[in-house]
């Protein structure tokens, strides 16, 4: 008995990922009947050559994605730098819309929606990467069906994708890098059965005010998802809980430093009042002494942070 085809790839991956998908996409034979599609973080600005990378790594056809392009077997679309990759029912869109995980593209909006057109034919891969990008995304693809799988942690420079997905996501396979295409050749052929029964979807739950505000617009965060962990603003980014902290730890560094500008600034303003303002010179020498102090202990609390 033929199993069901799983010929939707969708592969994501962030810092250290280059390598397994290299691994992943050069073993493929060109009788692979499936479409694959990649989200790898990048720079929004400036050129890229992982079209390039891509087409030399393999012998399918492969090229950045072009929105409301139809897609078909037997050929490789890359997210572009600064559009989310998003895949419809035999075509694809591009879109700049919010960030999502601090990232654009983010491999959340990918992954969720091929669960959201292909359902059961969806193949989740994450590669290595930091914080937490995909696993919400993984989530989605097991909720629909799908096969989920990660780069073995052992395997990947930097496992914290990986091993967030591990830690929130019903998956299937744990693979090193060189042993995912005889199973993406097999799942697409419909002669790999996967080996795990995946959960019955969540009933819906309405979305709860976290207590949180969003780093990126300073709007309510609401959580949306109890597994795992995500929390969206009314704009429309959207954040895992180590991206979430990631941003956080960087807003709050950047408001301290924020401060340190205002206050030696109040300072310098203090100390040419003074020199202006012969019968105040005392109050503002004193103030312009209390702001350089205020400073340099903000700048103590930043130094001092582990």
């Amino acid at each position: 008995m033929i199993a069901q085809k799983r010929d939707v790839v969708v592969m994501g991956g962030s810092a250290g990922s280059l390598e397994g998908l290299h691994l992943a996409l050069s073993g493929l034979r060109g009788d692979f009947p499936g479409m694959i599609f990649v989200v790898i973080h990048m720079p929004a600005h400036g050129t890229t050559n992982l079209d390039e990378l891509v087409r030399r790594w393999t012998t399918f056809p492969a090229a950045f994605a072009q929105s409301d392009q139809t897609v078909r077997p037997g050929q490789i679309y890359i997210a572009p730098p600064d559009r989310h990759l998003i895949i419809g029912r035999d075509h694809v869109h591009l879109s700049r819309g919010p960030k999502e995980g601090l990232h654009r593209p983010s491999i959340n909006v990918t992954f969720r929606s091929a669960a959201s057109a292909y359902s059961e034919r969806v193949v989740g891969v994450v590669f290595s990467g930091l914080l937490d990008d995909g696993a919400a995304g993984l989530w989605e693809i097991a909720r629909h069906g799908g096969v989920t799988i990660i780069q073995d942690l052992n395997e990947a420079r930097f496992p914290s994708m990986p091993s967030a997905a591990l830690g929130s996501t019903p998956l299937n396979y744990q693979l090193r890098a060189a042993d995912m295409a005889p199973m993406l050749l097999n799942l697409a052929s419909g002669k790999e059965t996967a080996q795990m029964q995946h959960p019955l979807p969540e009933p819906e739950q309405p979305d709860n005010f976290s207590g949180f505000t969003c780093p990126e617009c300073r709007g309510p965060l609401y959580r949306t998802s109890e597994t795992p962990a995500e929390f969206r603003c009314r704009v429309g980014h959207v954040f895992g809980l180590e991206s979430l902290v990631e941003d956080s730890l960087s807003t709050r560094e950047r408001k301290m430093y924020e401060a340190i500008v205002a206050l030696e600034e109040g300072a310098d303003l203090s100390e040419f009042a003074a020199n202006k303002q012969p019968h105040r010179n005392g109050n503002l020498k004193r103030e312009a002494a209390e702001l350089r102090k205020q400073a340099g202990e903000i700048r103590k609390l930043i130094e001092n942070q582990t």
